[in-house]
């Protein structure tokens, strides 16, 4: 199954902003029932045959951001365009969604980026582009889309909230 990062909207059923039951309905959706996990959370993730885990992340009653963390098979992918963002390396994700966006390495975690504009956070557990035998930190691991100010520092936040008032 194919998942479409739609930012800032969502992903499937999954729409930034939904009520929290709606949200859980929707994540409960996408799990397949002729093999369901003993690890999914109901409200928090679900995990698809093929290893790919779907998160919620709600915040005052609503769905603020989703996570996908990358599948071991290939029967699950996670798309941005044509982009299957768990497929190829790194390196070459975030050259070609610079092609689209601006995207900036996480200040904090030098094996992160952020679309800022997209409200895409693209997260591996280090940074291996020079370490052939560490294939792991050669591809992303997780993906998440968020709403609007979802990475906002405070005073981002109180000026996202002056222009909005």
């Amino acid at each position: 199954m194919d998942f479409d990062l739609a930012p800032p909207v969502g992903v499937g059923p999954l729409r930034i902003g939904m009520p929290r039951q709606a949200a859980n309905a929707a994540l409960d959706s996408l799990r397949d029932i002729s093999s369901l996990s003993d690890s999914d959370r109901p409200g928090q993730h679900i995990f698809r045959p093929s290893g790919l885990m779907i998160s919620i992340h709600c915040m005052q009653g609503q769905l603020k951001a989703i996570e996908f963390k990358g599948p071991v098979a290939a029967t699950d992918r996670v798309m941005f365009g044509k982009l299957d963002v768990f497929s190829l390396p790194a390196r070459e994700v975030v050259r070609l969604m610079r092609e689209r966006t601006a995207v900036q390495a996480d200040t904090e975690d030098p094996a992160s980026f952020v679309a800022p504009d997209l409200l895409l956070k693209f997260w591996r557990p280090f940074e291996a582009d020079d370490e052939p035998e560490e294939e792991r930190g050669y591809y992303f691991s997780s993906v998440l889309i968020a709403q609007p100010g979802y990475y906002d520092t405070p005073a981002e936040a109180e000026e996202r909230s002056r222009r909005t008032c």
